[in-house]
């Protein structure tokens, strides 16, 4: 796969060869699937092989790119079906993590949570959609994180790379990035009601297209917005 690399910015350190890397994977510059051509981004990025690969072992470590033996590299995909399991299991708990986070969203975590949505907002206001798809996470990890309750947060800790993927795909798809940050501003002002039935219709929603595209995928191949 042929790669326009000559926009990446230059660095030398493991830690700018990282966060450059994962940009460009979150903003799409390297697709789903994509290989990261060792040579390629070397000479891109100005740097030895050294720094790379502790960049791309830290992007293994985070789920974020896969090793092949005798290949190289690649950019992790996630399927339509694994996004739909996934979307399916999310409409039965998280109305649950919600209530059982509610304590402390309305109390102590208030400013955590304020502080989210606006890192959401600015992040769309940009367009910087690694960013976006941070805070856009963020925001759903903390009604499990503030839920008390370990197998929520662990469910939470074992999709959220494949939904951190498929949101690559999902968030160019919008014509408007600030729409996303309207869309969780609407879903936190619900989940803050108490109210859970409507925050499960809410989030029905916002789950529909990610429903409808696993009825129809094989299990290959990115998934299909949105979500």
């Amino acid at each position: 796969m042929n790669l326009e690399l000559g926009g990446l910015e230059r660095t030398t350190t493991p830690e700018g060869v990282y966060r450059v890397l994962r940009a460009a994977i979150l903003d799409g510059t390297f697709p789903p699937g994509g290989q990261l051509r060792e040579r390629d981004i070397a000479d891109s990025l100005g740097v030895s092989r050294s720094p790379l690969r502790e960049a791309l072992t830290r992007l293994e470590e985070e789920g974020l790119v896969v090793k092949i033996p005798f290949r190289g590299a690649f950019v992790m995909e996630v399927s339509a079906q694994d996004v739909a399991e996934i979307a399916s299991i999310r409409l039965l708990v998280e109305p649950y993590a919600a209530q059982l986070s509610l304590e402390a969203l309305r109390g102590r975590e208030r400013p955590r949570l304020t502080r989210t949505l606006e890192s959401l907002r600015r992040a769309t206001d940009q367009n910087d959609i690694p960013a976006s798809i941070d805070a856009h996470l963020q925001i759903h990890r903390l009604f499990y994180d503030l839920s008390g309750h370990g197998v929520l947060r662990s469910l939470w800790a074992g999709w959220e790379t494949k939904l951190r993927m498929y949101l690559t795909v999902d968030h160019r798809s919008y014509g408007d990035l600030h729409d996303i940050a309207v869309e969780h501003e609407r879903l936190v002002e619900i989940a803050l009601e108490g109210d859970a039935d409507k925050f499960r219709q809410e989030l029905a929603r916002h789950f529909q297209s990610a429903l409808r595209a696993g009825s129809g995928d094989s299990g290959s191949g990115p998934a299909e917005p949105t979500m």
